[in-house]
């Protein structure tokens, strides 16, 4: 807790899931599923990582839980069309200061949209004249059939 009176996420891990569905909430629900966090309350965050939050091993939350998560989406309805979604988790030299997410999603290939998401956390370190530590990051890519999407996310918890 800080003075706020609001919890603080002391851990993180990285996600991905891509889907197809019968509208566009019903693919990027599937891909939530996919990814592992579709039975769960999502609450979007801006892009920064707690100091001295760590990475920890992927799990499931309860169902229904409120799980704050930073992430990148897309869907997309042109068949054979490659859609991806990447984040990236930049972690500062100095674990007393914050880190930043970034988030990023294009037509386009997984590998092209995670080297992008890498490079706007390398950015953001720099104005912020902050030393990188190291660069976490996922990205997924998925060749639509017919109405498909893609989630990447980062996913906070408090152990």
């Amino acid at each position: 807790m800080n003075n706020s009176g609001l919890p603080i996420p002391n851990s993180f891990f990285l996600t991905a899931g891509a889907a197809e569905g019968y509208t566009p909430l019903n693919a990027f629900d599937a891909a939530l599923l996919d990814a592992g966090v579709g039975d769960c309350n999502l609450v979007k965050l801006t892009s920064i990582i707690p100091p001295s939050c760590r990475k920890v091993a992927p799990f499931r939350p309860r169902f229904g839980s409120l799980i704050p998560v930073a992430f990148a989406s897309m869907n997309a309805n042109l068949p054979g069309e490659v859609i991806a979604a990447a984040v990236a988790c930049g972690i500062p030299a100095d674990d007393s200061l914050p880190g930043v997410v970034m988030e990023y999603s294009a037509k386009g290939t997984a590998k092209n949209a995670e080297a992008i998401v890498r490079d706007m956390v390398s950015h953001a370190f720099k104005i912020r004249n902050r030393e990188l530590k190291e660069t976490l990051s996922i990205s997924i890519e998925h060749r639509v059939e017919k109405l498909g999407a893609v989630f990447a996310s980062v996913v906070f918890g408090y152990e």
